[in-house]
């Protein structure tokens, strides 16, 4: 999982039938300071999540399997709105694990 805030709605004319009905989301990675990291993708929303919100989501492979048709050609899948984030200053080796299993 990666964090990310979401910065925009995407409107789409024409969708694959398995995600007619889901609703897609641009957000914008971040880093572990919630700054930007990376460029905006958009995602498929699976918790009602809305403009502004700090939320957690899945690529690749995990994302299609958070959704209805765990087939369905997606890239990325918010799964998760966050209602708090806490970092304790631990070294930076420490930060650099907690991080890796959260991708």
């Amino acid at each position: 999982m990666k964090l990310a805030r979401v910065i925009g709605t995407v409107v789409a004319t024409r969708k694959v039938e398995c995600i007619k009905n889901l609703k897609i989301l641009m957000i914008q990675p971040l880093d572990e300071k919630l700054q930007n990291s990376g460029a905006p993708t958009a995602a498929i929303d699976t918790v009602q999540a809305g403009l502004g919100d700090l939320i957690y989501y899945t690529l690749s492979r995990e994302a299609s399997l958070a959704l209805p048709d765990p087939f369905a050609p997606v890239d990325a899948a918010i799964t998760g709105i966050v209602d708090q984030v806490n970092v304790e200053d631990v070294g930076i080796k420490d930060k650099e694990k907690i991080f890796e299993g959260a991708g």
